[in-house]
């Protein structure tokens, strides 16, 4: 695999600077955000995130700006209505400066009755008894073609969400690879590498990479698991560098983005492995 940024990265890491534990204000956020995709590693960028309840103060910034396109994702946390995200979904599309690249919400089983004009949607799956339903309905939505649709999945803990261990994030790995069903992963993931921090765990996003194209080959379960429990950062980063044009489709045909809430922190760590060439006559992760 080429040191530069390559498919593999393009595009996978979304700007989640106004949710936790960043909890940037939105100007400072848009600021920032149109700062990174004017960057040496703007490949690797995709949409700033932002709640669905802040529509109005997006658009207010966006015309107080006048600093061109912006493409944003609208996100409804679990518990949120989901008209809130359809009232947002309308209220952009009049705004010219202003692009709805996609809408994030939770599950829920009426989600195909949406009026959202084949938006793309990113649905959250919850734990317990429905997230074996979800996952099968997301399934059948994917097959159906009517909607272009994905899982979503939390990797950090918050307040009512406990941080998911290996064993669980596997499972969910390896049976959106079994069932065909692409996912994106949000929280949690600012790091390469599986380690703690602050005290807390937190999975590695080269872990993470390495657990789907496992997944996406058939591998057991355990194997998944292991990989995600892998915390020597050379063996991971040599292992992603091998990863040939083929294993990167077939890796993010899967695994197509995830929520950061500071972009650079995962991106300085995978310049100092090796796995970026950033020019240097850039502005460069900090």
């Amino acid at each position: 695999m080429s040191t530069a940024p390559t498919a593999l990265l393009a595009g996978l890491i979304d700007d989640a600077a106004v949710f936790p534990p960043g909890n940037a204000p939105l100007d400072i956020a848009v600021a920032r955000h149109r700062g990174h995709r004017t960057s040496a590693y703007a490949a690797l960028i995709g949409p700033l995130l932002v709640p669905a309840s802040d529509v109005e103060l997006l658009v207010e910034e966006a015309r107080s700006r006048d600093s061109g396109a912006l493409e944003v994702s609208l996100i409804a946390r679990p518990g949120v209505d989901p008209s809130v995200v359809v009232s947002a979904i309308e209220r952009l599309s009049s705004e010219s400066s202003l692009t709805a690249a996609g809408a994030e919400l939770a599950w829920f089983p009426g989600w195909r009755n949406l009026p959202v004009d084949r938006l793309p949607l990113t649905l959250e799956v919850p734990r317990g008894a429905h997230r074996d339903r979800a996952l099968e309905d997301i399934r059948a939505g994917v097959d159906e073609g009517g909607h272009v649709v994905q899982a979503k999945f939390r990797t950090g803990a918050t307040p009512t969400w406990a941080w998911p261990d290996e064993a669980e994030l596997a499972a969910f790995i390896h049976d959106c690879a079994r069932l065909g069903v692409p996912f994106k992963l949000t929280g949690g993931l600012h790091h390469a590498v599986r380690a703690e921090h602050d005290g807390e765990p937190q999975h590695g996003l080269l872990n993470v990479l390495l657990a789907v194209h496992s997944a996406a080959h058939d591998g057991a379960l355990v194997a998944v698991e292991a990989l995600l429990a892998q915390r020597d950062p050379h063996l991971l980063a040599d292992a992603v560098e091998s990863l040939d044009d083929a294993d990167v489709t077939r890796l993010r045909s899967l695994f197509t983005a995830y929520g950061c809430c500071e972009v650079t922190d995962p991106i300085g760590e995978l310049e100092t492995f090796g796995l970026l060439d950033l020019d240097p006559n850039e502005e460069n992760p900090s």
